[in-house]
């Protein structure tokens, strides 16, 4: 599920660098697009393509959350950063509202004429409209999302709680050479 959340990030980040590198090409100095059906095209775009990279993450996300939580709370102190926890906390809100999000979707899908499928009108209309209500949770996925990695690796390098760390004894200085036997 790391790998997964990793792609994932790395799939959002150049989502978000092509959007950028776009939004600064097609818009004045003041933020306003040359051409709001094409730059709002664009964004529906950039949307539908974060939702499609956490696709591979959102079965596992309640899990990962939970671990990191739990790894969180077995770190020595002076292993977590400030950072971490605020982190999760945003990461949960913002599944939370995706998951909401998704619910309304199915039902939303389940309530649309039959003929409405992928590629008519009233159905793509309705997935850009959920994909840009998405969009804000998925960016939160997208940004903070690497802190659950982090907390892993601190994890993995944190000393072991199962057992102390091992010690060494000085042995005694005698002052003769040890005799080696055959």
């Amino acid at each position: 599920m790391l790998k997964q959340l990793g792609r994932f990030l790395r799939d959002s980040q150049k989502i978000l660098d092509s959007w950028d590198a776009y939004s600064d090409e097609h818009t004045d100095l003041d933020g306003w697009p040359y051409d709001e059906d094409a730059y709002g095209r664009r964004a529906s775009l950039r949307d539908a393509a974060t939702a499609e990279a956490f696709e591979s993450v959102r079965d596992g996300a309640h899990h990962l959350l939970a671990t990191a939580q739990i790894q969180l709370t077995h770190l020595p102190a002076r292993t977590v950063q400030s950072r971490w926890v605020w982190q999760l906390g945003v990461l949960h809100e913002a599944l939370d509202r995706l998951d909401a999000l998704h619910e309304k979707w199915l039902q939303t899908r389940d309530s649309l004429p039959a003929d409405a499928h992928p590629g008519t009108p009233v159905f793509d209309d309705v997935l850009a409209a959920h994909y840009a209500e998405a969009w804000s949770s998925l960016d939160d996925w997208a940004t903070h999302g690497h802190a659950i990695g982090d907390i892993n690796t601190a994890a993995r390098h944190a000393p072991s709680t199962l057992a102390p760390p091992p010690t060494t004894t000085a042995a005694p200085a005698t002052g003769h050479a040890g005799t080696v036997r055959r």
